[in-house]
């Protein structure tokens, strides 16, 4: 029996998908379990951590079901970030998880902002002030049910709740834990001063390890549960922007990847940690340097909230076909409709929670498409400007590779190639995040000496999406007009 399949599992915000990977990156198999969220008061978002579990279970038992368990070499977790799990001695949990939407940590921005400093915390972590990272929502914790943190012994990403399953001990790659805001992003570990400060300590987190290295094997109980053969080893991969970072080989000078998803990811490399307003500064899925990464937390989360509330739903199979038809037919600008994208409030560049949305510039001629069209617009322009200010600090972005699903849109990708300049590659798989997994546990293996050749094996692009030259002044005067639609909210002032 030959063994050459390794598994990518990709534990994200709204489901669960494996997928059994060849050294050529080719998919073999694959499964998929969706995953419930929980509103329970506005601004909430929880889910349960037992569902990460039985979802992870449901999609390796589909895996095993397509492909002999024995030919799996390996595996590797990627994971939705800055979610956070509280467990107690049992590993049972204690309350729901926390997940990376929530906003009930706004108030604490102000207050960790004088109690740390707000140098401390963005050198140390390389994120900015903002409700994202869990450090946020813990210190919620300290603050108003400080029982919860005392009970909680195991305080654990999902990566680390998941390899706690799978082979008894609970570990977070370095990718994983940097996104909770409370990781030194120089040296590694976790910081001492951030926690001491809300009242915790490293002993409460998951143990640490470099993307890449060997974790622990599965124990019989684990291997019974999902279908795989116990002693499979499981490597350390992390978070999944990082991820899909490296499932487009772009954890190398010169490549922005592009996650056109509920989120919008906007990420480059460098070797050095650069600190900035423009972006969050987060370990490489390598080990090696570091992703510049600029992040909107609405995204295709915008396109869906506009095509649910005002163009009939996603019901209607047809619904983006027409409006990207609509759209197709509009010259740069929308005819003057203009859109703020921050829905979900803003991150880089402005960092203000509490922002919000708007359109401008309605007139009686403007209809759906329109509307839909800046909204595509605004978030290209967004992260145009962030490329920007990446070239700006010294980078050198030669091509954009985008995953997600927006990049399945045509008119969506020639926006970003046009707006930033740059030839735009889709990837030829768009479970990056997965892929990026597979790659970790392909370094791990040994099947490939480093990140940069297992990478530049497995993945792969479509033909460039190639500028139109003609439209760059459109853009940039449209990017202008779009950067100012934003209104700072009383607590940004």
């Amino acid at each position: 029996m030959k063994r050459d399949v390794i598994i990518g599992l990709d534990s994200s915000t709204q489901s669960t998908k494996a997928f059994a990977w060849t050294r050529e990156g080719e998919s073999l198999a694959e499964g998929r379990c969706p995953i419930s969220m929980d509103m329970p008061q506005p601004g909430w978002v929880e889910q349960e951590s037992e569902d990460w579990w039985a979802a992870t279970c449901t999609v390796l038992k589909e895996i095993t079901q397509q492909i002999d368990p024995a030919r799996v070499v390996g595996l590797a977790i990627s994971n939705q970030r800055e979610t956070v799990a509280f467990l107690d001695n049992n590993g049972h949990a204690i309350r729901p998880s926390v997940v990376w939407l929530d906003e009930r940590a706004i108030d604490e921005l102000p207050y960790l902002r004088g109690k740390i400093g707000e140098e401390i915390l963005h050198t140390t972590s390389g994120k900015p002030i903002d409700i994202t990272p869990v450090l946020y929502r813990l210190s919620w914790f300290r603050r108003h049910q400080p029982h919860i943190l005392d009970k909680a012994t195991q305080i654990l990403d999902v990566h680390g709740f998941l390899s706690g399953r799978l082979t008894g001990v609970n570990t977070a790659s370095w990718t994983s834990a940097d996104p909770f805001g409370v990781f030194d992003i120089a040296s590694k570990c976790w910081s001492d001063q951030i926690l001491a400060t809300i009242g915790l300590s490293p002993n409460q987190f998951a143990r640490l390890a470099p993307p890449g290295t060997s974790i622990g094997t599965l124990t019989s109980k684990a291997a019974t549960a999902t279908g795989l053969c116990a002693e499979t080893p499981l490597f350390a991969a992390g978070g999944d922007g990082q991820c899909a970072g490296l499932g487009v080989n772009a954890a190398r000078e010169g490549v922005v990847y592009l996650n056109l998803g509920t989120a919008v990811i906007t990420g480059a490399w460098t070797p050095s940690p650069r600190i900035g307003l423009d972006w969050r500064t987060l370990t490489s899925p390598t080990g090696e340097g570091y992703f510049l990464e600029g992040c909107q937390r609405a995204g295709t989360f915008l396109i869906d909230w506009f095509v649910d509330k005002f163009a009939g739903g996603r019901e209607d199979p047809e619904i983006f076909a027409s409006l990207e038809s609509e759209s197709s037919e509009l010259p740069v600008g929308s005819d003057g409709v203009i859109v703020c994208p921050y829905l979900s409030g803003c991150m880089d560049p402005h960092w203000d929670p509490a922002a919000k949305a708007s359109i401008h510039g309605l007139a009686p001629r403007h209809g759906r498409g329109h509307i839909y069209r800046a909204m595509l617009e605004a978030i290209t322009s967004e992260s145009v400007r962030t490329i920007d200010k990446m070239r700006q600090s010294g980078l050198n972005p030669r091509k954009i590779v985008a995953v997600g699903g927006g990049a399945a849109s045509p008119l969506w990708t020639q926006m970003y190639a046009d707006a930033a300049g740059l030839p735009l590659h889709v990837s030829r798989s768009l479970e990056a995040s997965a892929l990026g997994a597979g790659i970790s546990a392909a370094v791990g293996l040994g099947w490939f000496s480093d990140f940069n050749k297992a990478a530049a094996s497995m993945s792969g692009e479509n033909p460039a999406i190639k500028p139109n030259a003609t439209t760059s002044m459109a853009w940039r005067a449209l990017s202008k007009r779009q950067a100012e639609a934003y209104q700072p909210s009383p607590s940004a002032t």
